[in-house]
């Protein structure tokens, strides 16, 4: 499909198909709420998983006899790689790079992927393996937060299918590969996965049940995306109400994910790729023509010579940086006080110390002396609202929209 043709499929009648989309999450969220599917999914799910987690430890125990300092370090450098951070960091190079429909599709199914594999894990809440008596390796703060949360399925397994798979299917979709490359782009993604799932459990971080899980919840996403990517990069870049619909959309999935049985970073990291997701949408809607369209030059081309684009890195990671830091000062002033003004009851977990709830009960209102717009917040399943929440979505939001507007705005005056 071409770009005409697919702009013309995102934008014709998106109205009707964004409020049914809308309309179909919001109805979910009620649903969830009012016959407590969360909890019935758990009942059902986590007992299984439990045992097959317990049942598999003693394997567990007899694959980590063969433990080396080599090994330790080879496969933490493995999670590294295949990780949040590692892709957060690599995306942006790839947006500066030339390689904008990449870097966008690579974008929206991460944070795709990683929602839907943490609403699973918090859904089903099941316990990673035991340590002890396993013996769990976390080199890096990033695997220390990821070993509060729960095991099923593998997020590393999941995240590894779905982007390398993507990469492996754009690269033979747009690059000249004869059946040779192709052979050894298949073997390559594969070897990948097995690696990733051979280190999760070497690591102790998860069952080979998690990793299995994990790899085909990951087939499932990558194959729905391959057949959607074309009509989302489309809506993106040329739709009718982009930015409106994605913000409604982000909003949504914030009340549609499922309370877990036990407090996890698991939703921080949602909320965090949702931002950033739209960051993207919103950046790339303003400036696509301009910087991100098929014309933009390439790295080691003429207009892009390797010096000009260690330039670009230079200059775009430091502004990036920055601008993260001054959207959550922004936001960490501004969101509490419209909340207020708004009458939209709220609490925080962290960020504002003054708004951390001293007991249970404080995070409720009384409807009777609550604003017009908090009572109809109270028809969700939350009467106080962590405020956190908003904090980290403007701060990565801010981040992402930055790496596709501002730093390339940036780059024009500098002549990167």
């Amino acid at each position: 499909m071409d770009m005409e043709t697919a702009a013309a499929a995102g934008g014709a009648g998106l109205t009707a198909w964004q409020a049914a989309a809308l309309s179909g999450v919001a109805g979910w969220v009620w649903a969830a709420s009012y016959f407590d599917l969360t909890r019935r999914t758990r009942a059902l799910a986590q007992p299984w998983v439990t045992r097959r987690v317990h049942a598999e430890t003693p394997s567990i125990l007899r694959f980590q006899r063969m433990q080396h300092k080599l090994l330790d370090n080879l496969f933490s450098v493995l999670s590294c790689v295949v990780s949040v951070p590692f892709y957060t960091g690599f995306l942006p190079l790839l947006f500066w790079s030339g390689h904008g429909k990449l870097a966008r599709q690579m974008t929206l199914l991460m944070a795709f992927s990683d929602y839907l594999g943490n609403v699973v894990k918090d859904v089903v809440s099941a316990p990673r393996p035991c340590s002890p008596p396993v013996r769990r390796v976390t080199a890096t703060q990033d695997e220390k937060e990821h070993a509060m949360e729960y095991g099923l399925p593998s997020s590393h397994a999941l995240m590894t299918v779905c982007l390398m798979g993507y990469m492996l299917h754009y690269v033979l979709t747009y690059g000249a590969c004869d059946g040779f490359m192709i052979a050894i782009g298949l073997s390559l993604a594969l070897l990948q996965v097995i690696l990733i799932g051979i280190a999760r459990v070497y690591l102790g971080m998860h069952s080979l049940t998690d990793v299995i899980a994990g790899i085909c919840l990951g087939v499932v996403i990558l194959a729905f995306w391959l057949v959607v990517d074309d009509h989302v990069d489309a809506f993106v870049v040329s739709g009718q109400n982009v930015t409106f619909f994605w913000a409604s959309l982000s909003l949504l999935l914030c009340f549609a994910y499922p309370v877990p049985e036990f407090p996890t970073p698991s939703f921080e990291f949602h909320t965090a790729f949702t931002g950033v997701a739209f960051g993207i949408v919103y950046g790339i809607q303003q400036t696509y023509l301009r910087f991100h369209g098929p014309d933009a030059p390439l790295i080691l081309s003429q207009q892009l010579p390797l010096l000009a684009y260690v330039g670009r890195v230079l200059v775009g990671i430091t502004t990036i940086l920055i601008v993260k830091s001054c959207s959550k000062a922004l936001s960490k002033w501004l969101l509490p006080v419209m909340c207020s003004t708004l009458g939209i009851p709220i609490v925080s977990s962290c960020y504002v110390p003054t708004l951390k709830a001293p007991n249970s009960s404080s995070g409720k209102s009384d409807p009777k002396q609550a604003g017009y717009l908090q009572n109809v917040f109270l028809l969700f399943p939350r009467k106080a609202y962590d405020v956190d929440t908003g904090i980290r979505f403007v701060q990565y939001a801010g981040l992402a929209w930055s790496v596709v507007d501002l730093v390339p705005v940036i780059f024009t005056y500098l002549n990167l």
